[in-house]
């Protein structure tokens, strides 16, 4: 089968190659890829800076979804023609405090999809029985997609967050992360503020779209104006950082309200300078976020289900799987939001 493989080490080294259609062993699940997403993060396997565990040759891609083909030897919570989703955690300890205590995405063995073990951008993968998670009728491939993402934001925000009713949140880029993480902010019933700048126009009108009480080009307008006659001067209550852009981190410390809570969603790529003595002057809460877990994702389903959050929308290509270097471009030059690129037949 065809897939998309980083084959080495270093910037670049990633090309579709030919490879063995793989066969499930026991406990795992053989599932045909009906559509998989790019995430930034595979822009950062590209370019080899991503701090996770990357183990080429590999097959890239865990944003997806399909149809189960075939099982190993003992699963039986599955059969072919189940329509599923899948965690991207492939194996990690058991045994440590995270594990036990079900934040597994945590665990210092954790090993992912698509970084470590064969990924979804080809015809087929091959997960964990554990990790599946069933894709209602409801809900198409082309959505089912973007779960993953979405499970990362459920974590980030329902599970790291506290937001409640009446809060004022700021949600910097506009981003698919971004759109996500407004919409189920909005879902806690949230004011919702969405920041970008002029390179995010259409995002930004696109996060009106789907239910941004305001939004602003930071690059146009003075954010820290904006929100101090927003909020009477007091700030924000929680900042959603997802650009993952320094000063714009940086800028959003700036308009928090003292005791706010800060939650870092965006991945930077590198180290990064940003006024910290903000958060002891305002005793700051901040907290980073990394993947999701079980329960993540049943929320995040949950939330499609329920027609609170729209993943659709997000998606404005959807490209064969060997156009990628074209889709990689465009999503470094922030052309279109979300892409999704389709398995296609040997």
């Amino acid at each position: 089968m065809k897939a998309l493989v980083k084959y080495a080490k270093g910037n670049g080294n990633m090309e579709i190659r030919d490879v063995p259609e793989p066969k499930p062993g026991p406990g795992q699940v053989k599932i045909e890829v009906k559509a998989a997403g790019i995430c930034g993060s595979d822009l950062h396997i590209y370019h080899d800076d991503i701090a996770i565990p990357l183990n080429p040759p590999v097959v890239t891609g865990h944003e997806f979804c399909g149809v189960v083909v075939e099982v190993g030897e003992g699963v039986t919570a599955w059969k072919p023609g189940d329509r599923v989703t899948s965690e991207t955690a492939f194996s990690f300890c058991g045994k440590c405090h995270y594990c036990i205590t079900g934040y597994y995405n945590l665990c210092n063995e954790r090993r992912t999809l698509g970084y470590w073990y064969n990924g979804a951008f080809a015809k087929y993968t091959v997960v964990l029985q554990e990790r599946v998670h069933v894709l209602s009728d409801s809900i198409d491939f082309i959505s089912g997609a973007l779960l993953e993402p979405l499970a990362c934001v459920t974590h980030a925000v329902l599970e790291l967050t506290t937001i409640t009713v009446g809060d004022v949140v700021l949600v910097v880029g506009p981003g698919a992360i971004g759109l996500a993480t407004l919409q189920v902010a909005k879902a806690q019933g949230a004011t919702v503020v969405v920041s970008g700048t002029s390179i995010d126009k259409e995002r930004l009108e696109m996060a009106k779209k789907l239910g941004a009480d305001y939004t602003i080009n930071v690059q146009e307008e003075d954010l820290q104006k904006f929100i101090w006659e927003l909020t009477k001067g007091r700030g924000v209550d929680v900042v959603l950082e997802c650009s993952g852009v320094a000063r714009a981190a940086d800028d959003a410390l700036k308009v928090i309200k003292k005791q706010g809570q800060f939650t870092q969603i965006g991945l930077f790529g590198k180290p990064i300078t940003i006024d910290f003595e903000r958060i002891c002057f305002k005793e700051l809460k901040v907290t980073g976020s990394l993947g999701s877990r079980w329960t993540s994702w049943e929320k995040a389903i949950q939330l499609v289900e329920q027609g609170k959050v729209r993943t659709k929308p997000l998606v404005s290509h959807e490209m064969p799987i060997t156009e990628w270097e074209k889709a990689f471009r465009m999503f470094e030059n922030k052309e279109g939001l979300k892409l999704v690129l389709i398995p296609v037949e040997n």
